[in-house]
């Protein structure tokens, strides 16, 4: 073979390494030990706590929490900043929808805050530190920390936070470079991307970054060690990413047979097996 026809082949092979080896690099995961993945595998986790339909019991509430832990379940719940730097457990980034109150979360000082009620009830937005005194570490615990203006101040203070619970603690977050805080400070947690199609990301953010985020491109820079979900579609990246190890969750289940061809499962408004492998 001529030698301009060897460099030709060699150029060849190359770009096709190249083009094969770049969307791999972008979705692999990162690696997850045997005793890492087992307090979590097979797990249902109560989304937001074991809150019901009506709201009696709220959402990220201390009663929804205590039902959830004596139940022996699995926690899933959502931690953001009071505007005085506080750790509060509430999901939305407003107060309108639970507390009837017009504004965000970190426009109040705690003090303020826990003088809201949630959903009408006699319950309060509690403290991640009042939370966790509740779960006393009986169930495995999923902490999704909601992306906001001070992310790095939020995931420090949840870590040091965590450093004193006794309990079986995993993180996930939409935003992936959440998830890479604690891929390069907290390598004994387990992390987690959340993710979903495009379309429901409804203009939270741009186009090409809900694609992103959609597929698991940006797995490159947090190496999660479970993908959660949203339950239906999932695109060939993300099941590749799972394929390559990443533990499948999926999220939010309202029926038993979402456990099929998970590894764990945040569910809400009925009450399934606590462990389902």
């Amino acid at each position: 073979m001529p030698l301009n026809k060897r460099k030709q082949v060699r150029l060849l092979c190359a770009v096709g390494a190249a083009a094969l080896g770049l969307p791999l690099y972008l979705i692999a995961p990162g690696g997850l030990t045997k005793r890492q993945k087992a307090p979590f595998y097979g797990v249902n986790f109560a989304h937001r706590g074991l809150h019901s339909r009506d709201m009696s019991v709220p959402e990220n509430s201390l009663a929804a929490f205590e039902l959830a832990a004596k139940a022996g379940y699995g926690i899933e719940l959502d931690v953001q900043l009071s505007k005085d730097g506080q750790v509060v457990v509430f999901h939305d980034d407003t107060l309108d929808r639970v507390c009837g109150v017009h504004g965000r979360v970190d426009a109040f000082d705690y003090s303020e805050l826990k003088k809201m009620r949630l959903c009408g009830s006699e319950q309060a937005i509690p403290l991640f530190t009042e939370v966790l005194r509740v779960i006393r570490g009986r169930g495995p615990l999923l902490v999704e920390l909601k992306n906001g203006p001070r992310n790095r101040e939020l995931c420090e203070k949840t870590y040091a936070i965590l450093a004193d619970y006794r309990g079986d603690v995993c993180i996930e977050s939409f935003n992936p470079f959440i998830v890479a805080w604690f891929r390069f400070h907290a390598k004994d947690l387990v992390r987690g991307q959340l993710s979903q199609p495009m379309r429901h990301y409804k203009g939270e953010t741009s186009v090409p970054a809900a694609f992103l985020l959609s597929h698991g491109l940006m797995n490159f820079c947090c190496r999660p060690q479970f993908i959660a979900y949203r339950i239906g579609y999932r695109p060939p990246t993300i099941r590749l990413a799972m394929a390559l190890g990443a533990m499948r969750f999926g999220w939010t289940s309202h029926e038993p047979r979402n456990e099929k061809g998970r590894d764990g499962v945040i569910f809400e408004f009925y009450k399934p097996r606590l462990k389902f492998k």
